[in-house]
């Protein structure tokens, strides 16, 4: 398998850092892993969490530590993690040992089964119910429905992925919540099992009722991103054409109207709102346009390709001698 990556982002875990080390130690070593490396993000932690990692760093050189200005965000301490990773195997997890590094030697055996990607579920959370399990149960109902997604556990950031899986993402904002599904979205081979999940014993939650909203906002953001980024018209432009129909059938209502027993057009509300809904159309369409031309700047300013490529076969060769047929 090559060298594995275990990438944790911490944010005022000063109480963890040793015990994580400890604990991933423990479970790789035991299962003879082979080689590995324990990559810690410092994502701008002001109680010492720094010199923790400086210490443990100093007792054993497989630990990395990565130390951001100041706080950016899980999605970005995430990234720098996968950035400063060399596995060819990446674990992720939390640094607040609810997620148990004893779990990584399965979730690799499962990883060897040919699935590109093995996601944690946790089983028996140990979280409040009111301001955990709750709004975490209907984002996941949620996320379910609008991506097509059939997982149950999306927030579990336990989750063993292979490097060039990773390799074609970007974290943005706080898109760590939808891995998941943007590694889907890559085609990806996907399966979930389930993982144990503990209280904390140290260290606060950094968790609030406010993620919830921001969840649903980037949920359109990925949506759009796996359904019409490449054809954003087919958005713009069905709801436009939609508005446009829609206008038609008011103005054509209101002048029915005019000559049977409604009002005059200019006193019909529904003139009005055929007018409105004719000009929002116009516009739909505008935007649908402008999407398609960013999108070709986009792809073609930076050498990338609408696709991604699982495997090759007789493609990364030279060219073969005149008259030679591949084997």
């Amino acid at each position: 398998m090559g060298l594995l990556s275990v990438v944790v982002p911490v944010k005022d875990e000063r109480d963890n850092v040793r015990p994580m080390f400890d604990r991933v130690r423990a479970a790789l070593d035991g299962a003879g892993a082979g080689p590995w490396e324990l990559v810690f993000v410092d994502d701008g932690s002001a109680d010492g969490t720094f010199e923790q990692l400086e210490a443990v760093s100093r007792g054993d050189a497989r630990v990395k530590v990565v130390r951001l200005r100041r706080n950016f965000g899980q999605s970005a301490a995430t990234q720098a993690g996968l950035d400063a990773a060399a596995g060819d195997v990446i674990v992720t997890m939390d640094g607040d040992l609810q997620n148990d590094p004893a779990d990584i030697p399965l979730m690799l055996a499962k990883l060897g089964e040919g699935y590109d990607a093995v996601l944690g579920q946790r089983q028996k959370r140990q979280d409040k119910l009111l301001l955990r399990k709750v709004p975490s149960f209907a984002a996941n109902w949620l996320i379910r429905k609008v991506l097509g997604v059939p997982f149950k556990d999306f927030g579990c950031t336990l989750r063993a992925v292979r490097r060039e899986v990773f390799d074609g993402l970007v974290l943005y904002g706080e898109m760590h919540r939808f891995i998941t599904a943007l590694i889907m979205q890559q085609g990806a081979k996907v399966t979930q099992v389930p993982v144990r999940h503990h209280p904390r014993t140290a260290g606060r939650s950094k968790y609030n009722l406010t993620r919830s909203v921001r969840v649903m906002l980037d949920l359109m953001t990925v949506k759009f991103q796996g359904s019409f980024q490449t054809r954003p018209m087919h958005l713009f432009g069905g709801l436009g054409l939609l508005c446009v129909f829609a206008g038609l059938v008011s103005v054509a209502a209101s002048v029915v109207m005019k000559y049977t027993s409604g009002p005059g057009m200019t006193q019909n509300p529904l003139f009005l709102l055929g007018a409105v809904a004719g000009l929002i159309g116009v516009q739909f369409v505008s935007l649908g346009l402008m999407g398609e031309v960013l999108t070709r700047v986009y792809y073609e300013s930076q050498g990338k390709r609408p696709y991604v490529v699982r495997e090759r076969r007789n493609l990364d060769r030279g060219p073969l001698p005149s008259g030679r047929i591949a084997a």
